[in-house]
């Protein structure tokens, strides 16, 4: 849009963001997401020209889950790609984003860029600032209202999926699924849940039941659903019954034996789990649009086709196992931040650095969730193997002058705590008590952390880095000088 830049695009969206008191009084009033949730982003796509049965030209592909979804997602996607003949244009939806917001929105793997984000953003943004809802039903959308940060971003992909013409779409839900801003969707081609844990439990619930009630809301009628083999059995039954309300199908997916002699593009022994769904989750949806034999069935483990082979091993994801090489040192990264993604990958990193002779370092932040528990399921999972020699506790604010980048701006915590750096001292005596011979460090901000490790003078390195998206995001923003 004429006049309107790329960095007011992001002030903008940031504007939306829930701030920490918001986010503190709705937690303490036990009020979870309801139907009015969906109700209202139904009214939101009116605003901005659509009805959501628009949505289903994209033949989307939904999925959700504690523990993978991402990385599913992404699996998902470049299998599709492989079809680029009859494919063209694939669509890709996720969250959060490392670097740049923009990332949640992919055309053909990419990001957007910031010229269409700008010219998106705006179309959308205009339509609501001048379009109204009936106050009697939709009271909280008073004139000048907007929706908020993921619901935004929601709409904004489905507008720019359409705008771009694309033949298919990956949609990984935000959180849960029953009430989240992409269930919408009307129709999908096929649904995916991947490995079920507990987390985000003041709006899911406290058991892996009520969680998994949640993540199968996302079934539509007689669209078939899968699900990876390992679920938890309660997690499982509760997943079946929400197919049957649903007149579906959910399918446990086997783990392919195939895949231990494939290098997977994203890392991790356990992404084989998250690989065979995302199999079975392609082949459904290109049977769907009759791109492959209708006969298809990975299920009955049939010999994976070589383009789905080709896709898994092409899929790129960055944060989630991910190396980087920075001099002498090694990187080694993933935002895990829930007790079964910490261990995940903590056991990743142990296998590939057990041997190695270098020192190893551990840079850790989570800011909202229990993070002296995370460290001891972390160190659970590396010793006696590894241990280390220095361990920095850093908060997730990018620079050393205090600034966040644009686009990793968060109000979902409180700044008071972030200021005083009370997380990271806590997590400092707590790591005391499990090891008190790592040299120990707490720091104000990401560049901070990154220039006291490479200034650390006592040769080559191992660097584990862990417990936030947000971190690794910062991490990788600061690598970039930008």
């Amino acid at each position: 849009m004429a006049g309107k830049t790329y960095t007011d695009a992001i002030n903008a969206l940031n504007s939306l963001q829930s701030n920490y008191a918001n986010i503190m009084a709705i937690r303490e009033s036990g009020i979870r997401k309801n139907e009015m949730a969906l109700l209202e982003m139904v009214e939101w796509t009116r605003r901005i020209g659509y009805s959501t049965s628009d949505f289903n030209k994209l033949n989307i592909i939904h999925i959700t889950g504690t523990k993978g979804k991402g990385s599913t997602a992404a699996f998902t996607n470049s299998i599709l790609s492989q079809y680029k003949d009859k494919l063209p244009k694939i669509g890709l939806y996720t969250s959060p984003h490392l670097k740049t917001v923009r990332e949640r929105i992919r055309i053909n793997g990419k990001p957007l860029s910031e010229e269409k984000f700008t010219k998106y953003f705006y179309e959308i943004w205009n339509k609501l600032d001048k379009s109204s809802s009936p106050l009697d039903r939709f009271p909280h959308m008073t004139p000048g209202s907007m929706p908020g940060y993921f619901k935004f971003l929601t709409l904004l992909s489905f507008h720019t999926f359409l705008q771009e013409g694309c033949k298919s779409c990956v949609y990984e839900v935000g959180i849960g699924g029953e009430y989240d801003s992409t269930n919408i969707i009307e129709k999908p081609i096929a649904c995916g849940v991947s490995l079920l844990g507990i987390d985000h439990t003041f709006m899911l619930g406290n058991t892996i039941d009520e969680i998994a009630w949640n993540k199968g809301g996302i079934f539509k009628n007689n669209t078939p659903a899968f699900t990876v083999e390992n679920q938890p059995a309660e997690g499982m039954n509760v997943l079946k019954q929400r197919a049957q309300e649903r007149n579906t199908t959910v399918t446990p997916v086997p783990t392919f034996t195939e895949l231990d002699n494939i290098q997977l593009g994203i890392a991790g022994s356990f992404q084989k789990t998250n690989a065979s769904l995302a199999a079975a989750l392609a082949g459904e949806a290109l049977k769907s649009m009759k791109i492959i034999d209708k006969s298809f069935d990975l299920t009955s483990n049939i010999k994976l086709p070589k383009e789905f082979v080709n896709g898994l091993k092409e899929t790129k994801w960055e944060g989630r196992c991910q190396t980087v090489h920075r001099g002498d040192n090694i990187w080694y990264l993933d935002g895990a931040h829930t007790k079964d993604s910490i261990e995940a990958v903590s056991t990743w990193f142990r296998e590939v650095v057990k041997t190695s002779p270098k020192k190893k370092v551990l840079l850790f932040n989570q800011q909202s969730r229990d993070a002296n528990a995370l460290i001891h399921f972390m160190n659970n999972k590396l010793v006696p193997d590894v241990n280390f020699d220095y361990v920095i506790f850093t908060t997730n604010v990018t620079w050393d002058s205090g600034n966040y980048s644009a686009d990793l701006v968060s109000m979902n915590t409180c700044k008071e705590d972030v200021d005083a750096l009370k997380v990271q001292n806590s997590l400092a005596e707590e790591w005391n008590k499990i090891d008190n011979n790592s040299e120990l460090f707490v720091s104000p901000n990401i560049e901070h952390a990154t220039n006291l490790i490479e200034n650390l003078n006592n040769g080559p390195l191992d660097i584990y880095v862990c417990g936030s998206l947000h971190l690794v995001g910062g991490l990788l923003v600061v690598f970039d000088g930008k």
